[in-house]
């Protein structure tokens, strides 16, 4: 495979202190639980829209009281105590007229009957006990200023009253809240009227509590149902993700522990999101990984295959050495030990060179490479060394910088050397080897095509194999290892690209080998990682 770059775009996360150890299913929770704690703040806002309420009672109180003293100043003395009685009525209140010295002249409870009723808080059901507490609760946690508690004083006087001592002072009318027994607020307000007197007056205004608990009790209702849901949906959502997530980390916990053939890792083909990408990704991450332990594997036994025979052979002339005593055939059993020695350090050479390139390739930088210049060079040097039985190279040498892949020289140099080398041995004496780079559909060509024997298509995919060797007529054996091809794919799949053979044009003898590698195109970054 093509080496990757793995770009780091932020290489300090950002780390909160809870990552790592809370759950994924934990926070997925809190994060929708922290949303309505925000719905809970309505509490808050109810709590102060209480607060603007009462404020706003006292001053229409205020502005009541005074109306009522312009009014009685117009009234005659007869029918003050009337239109005192009629204002309570309507108003539902409690109004008590105090005389300049303090005594109490009139009461309308006592006249008309009491204007409100203090509710006794043990006689209440439990419910009432429960909206009081909360009261408090949350007059605690917004830092209320608390309301002192409403009694009515021993002996009634006007005196015994606070809100008559402020008229008192200043004249204008006065009024102040206080929690009634049951926590319901009784605006008293009193203004001095023109004769002198005092007027009081007390209203039990229920209907603010009320109110107040009454939306209490919609937001809580509300609240109540969102959080519900928001934990039923919290759930749904981390069952989504957490569920095949933790089936992902089973599985790639029992592929680390070497159980890969025998671990079926999910892939997810319903889900179409990301969490479906990351399955099908690990699964064919094991598969590419099953894969590889399977090849290694196998070339480890073909190795110890191809290695057993040159060995047993130089064993064999080794024993030989020992017991032969004619020159002869001590000469020829050196011989032999010679050529075996040397087939040994080819098949380690090829050995190794196989073995590593896949890790070579991923560390390497791609670089932009013109092959018709580097084929080139390449034949120029064969032709310097001397070719065998007289072959004769042909290159179709493309313009300058047309031809022009990404990959790294020395690799792909080795995958035409190779080429090369199976396309002259196969080829007769004096026979002609053509070589071409052409660029087509985003891709270039390279071919390599000889007048040997070619190769029959069902053996067309088994030569790539390591150590499949099938030689020409006439070699001495072992001259070769049988990876120069299977080396060869390997650089190009690792280029990106693909390795196959065909037929020669016009049904002409011999074989054709075609490379195809991507084109490199002007401003391409080099790929690798660092």
């Amino acid at each position: 495979m093509a080496p990757d770059t793995d770009f780091q775009r932020n290489k300090r996360d950002i780390r909160w202190p809870w990552d790592g150890r809370v759950s994924l299913t934990w926070r997925i929770l809190a994060v929708n639980i922290l949303a309505l704690a925000f719905l809970a703040g309505g509490f808050f806002y109810i709590d102060s829209y209480r607060a603007r309420v009462i404020d706003e009672r006292l001053a229409q109180s205020v502005k009541r009281m005074e109306m009522v003293r312009d009014l009685m100043a117009f009234t005659p003395s007869a029918s003050r105590d009337n239109v005192v009685l009629t204002l309570a009525r309507r108003g539902g209140e409690r109004i008590r007229v105090y005389s300049p010295k303090g005594a109490l002249s009139f009461d309308s409870a006592v006249a008309g009957g009491p204007g409100y009723t203090l509710v006794d808080p043990a006689e209440e059901p439990l419910k009432r006990h429960i909206a009081r507490f909360l009261d408090e609760m949350i007059d605690g946690i917004v830092g209320a200023d608390p309301l002192p508690t409403f009694t009515e004083p021993v002996r009634d006087v006007a005196d015994h009253w606070e809100e008559i001592s402020h008229v008192a002072a200043d004249g204008h009318a006065y009024a102040s809240a206080r929690y009634a027994p049951d926590r319901t607020p009784m605006i008293t307000s009193a203004v001095v009227l023109h004769n002198g007197d005092r007027l009081l007056s007390i209203t039990n205004a229920r209907d603010i509590t009320r109110d107040v608990r009454a939306e209490r009790l919609r937001l809580a209702l509300v609240l109540l149902v969102a959080i519900v849901s928001s934990i039923l949906l919290s759930l749904f959502l981390a069952r989504t993700i957490v569920t095949p997530l933790r089936r992902l980390a089973r599985a790639t916990a029992r592929v680390r522990l070497g159980r890969a053939r025998q671990v079926n890792v999910p892939r997810l083909p319903a889900r179409r999101d990301e969490i479906g990408a990351l399955a099908r990704s690990v699964a064919d991450m094991t598969e590419a990984l099953r894969h590889r332990i399977d090849a290694t594997d196998s070339f480890a036994a073909d190795v110890s295959h191809e290695l057993k025979n040159p060995i047993a052979s130089l064993r064999s002339a080794l024993d030989g050495l020992a017991t032969v005593q004619q020159p002869d055939l001590r000469q020829q059993l050196l011989a032999i030990a010679q050529d075996d020695v040397q087939r040994l350090d080819r098949l380690v050479t090829d050995i190794a060179e196989a073995s590593r390139i896949d890790a070579q390739l991923s560390r390497t930088r791609f670089e932009p490479i013109d092959l018709g210049q580097m084929i080139d060079h390449m034949i120029e040097a064969r032709e310097a060394r001397g070719i065998s039985n007289h072959v004769r190279l042909a290159f179709a040498r493309p313009r300058k910088d047309v031809a022009v892949v990404m990959g790294e020289e020395t690799r792909l140099a080795l995958v035409i050397d190779n080429l090369l080398d199976n396309a002259i041995s196969f080829s007769p004496a004096g026979g002609l080897v053509q070589i071409t780079a052409t660029v087509a559909d985003d891709e270039v060509l390279l071919s390599v095509e000889d007048e040997g024997p070619g190769v029959p298509p069902e053996e067309r995919e088994t030569v790539f194999r390591r150590f499949h060797s099938v030689r020409p007529e006439g070699e001495s054996f072992g001259k070769h290892s049988g990876l120069g091809l299977a080396i060869a794919r390997s650089i190009v799949e690792g280029h990106q690209g693909r390795i196959t053979i065909a037929d020669r044009d016009n049904e002409a003898r011999g074989a054709r080998f075609d490379v195809h590698l991507p084109l490199a195109h002007l401003g391409d970054p080099g790929i690798g990682s660092e």
